[in-house]
């Protein structure tokens, strides 16, 4: 009879996310919840375990969530990086705009319900 067991590799990169408990999460920081959060934790009921409501809004188009969560449950923490670049022009859409050591990058802009964000990056040469 095989054996039907799975054994997953994984990828020597960095993982995008990491797990933390719901609880040791602080106000102003990030986790999966659709984006961005602001949080506050809710006092004990009567019947049951401490629950966390979070507050949060999506750090790419800005609408606002809500979650209520067990303060044992683990939640996934993005690992944020942001970019500053100067704009050095905008044409038909696109972004033009230079890193800290001089580097041209074109950034595609998408638009869609009066929303808009940074699709896709690419180096001019």
């Amino acid at each position: 009879i095989a054996d039907e067991t799975d054994f997953t590799t994984g990828d020597a990169g960095a993982s995008s996310t990491y797990p933390m408990q719901c609880s040791a999460l602080l106000k102003n920081s990030f986790v999966v919840l659709k984006g961005q959060l602001k949080m506050s934790t809710s006092k004990t009921g009567k019947h049951g375990h401490a629950k966390v409501y979070l507050v949060g809004t999506d750090i790419f188009i800005g609408k606002k969530y809500e979650d209520m969560c067990l303060s044992t449950h683990k939640m996934d923490v993005p690992s944020i990086k942001r970019n500053d670049y100067q704009l050095m022009c905008i044409q038909d859409g696109y972004l033009f705009l230079t890193t800290e050591t001089g580097e041209d990058v074109l950034v595609s802009v998408m638009c869609a319900r009066s929303e808009e964000y940074a699709e896709a990056i690419k180096h001019c040469k």
